[in-house]
């Protein structure tokens, strides 16, 4: 195709979704109990020690920041999938609300013993981390705000206060080798990894 002539074979449309690949995450929140829950999350971004997640506000991840302030923000690997999607049609909330009833989502307190994966302590936040992911993040919740045209959501904005990574994964002292690490992509609600190396930015400090 060429590029400049592209908009000639576009068409409008309204998909229902727009989640155009976006890296998947863990969002671990702290129950009433104690012990920790965990949301697959797939809308966040991240500017600085700033990460904004994008949450439902009917889920249980919602209501445990509002009481607790603090996550653990898991960042799964592509050869993670399927213990993601384990996760995925079962919620903390009890009872569950009724929109997540309907789309067939059911109630499971244990989200570790489901997914299969291993809880290890945080160091600076009460909510446990998940051993198995390759980017474990400690954050403390700074503002949540649910936007008035999209009521349904809230944008939480977090800030990293503890930043953990496989140690084979680390290059020199304080950088991500970009050669070892590929993100679980969620691109419209199928999972994928990344693709070849293409080139870097100019920016690129490896």
């Amino acid at each position: 195709m060429d590029p400049l002539n592209h908009n000639q074979d576009m068409k409008t449309i309204k998909p229902s979704i727009l989640y155009y690949g976006t890296p998947v995450i863990l969002l671990n929140t702290l129950n009433e109990d104690g012990t920790t829950n965990i949301s697959p999350i797939s809308s966040s971004w991240a500017l600085g020690d700033c990460l904004v997640l994008g949450i439902g506000i009917g889920g249980k991840a919602f209501e445990n920041m509002k009481r607790h302030p603090e996550c653990a923000i898991n960042v799964p690997g592509p050869s993670m999938w399927e213990n993601v999607e384990r996760l995925a049609p079962y919620t903390g909330k009890h009872p569950v609300p009724t929109e997540k009833e309907q789309n067939g989502f059911t109630y499971q307190k244990d989200k570790y013993a489901i997914s299969g994966l291993t809880l290890v302590d945080s160091k600076s936040v009460k909510p446990a981390r998940i051993r198995e992911c390759p980017i474990q993040i400690e954050a403390e919740v700074r503002d949540i705000r649910i936007p008035e045209h999209a009521p349904y959501f809230a944008i939480v904005e977090t800030q990293a206060v503890q930043v953990h990574v496989h140690q084979d994964m680390i290059l020199g002292e304080n950088h991500i080798d970009p050669a070892k690490w590929s993100p679980l992509i969620y691109n419209f609600r199928h999972y994928f990894g990344l693709g070849e190396h293409l080139g870097k930015t100019f920016r690129a400090e490896t």
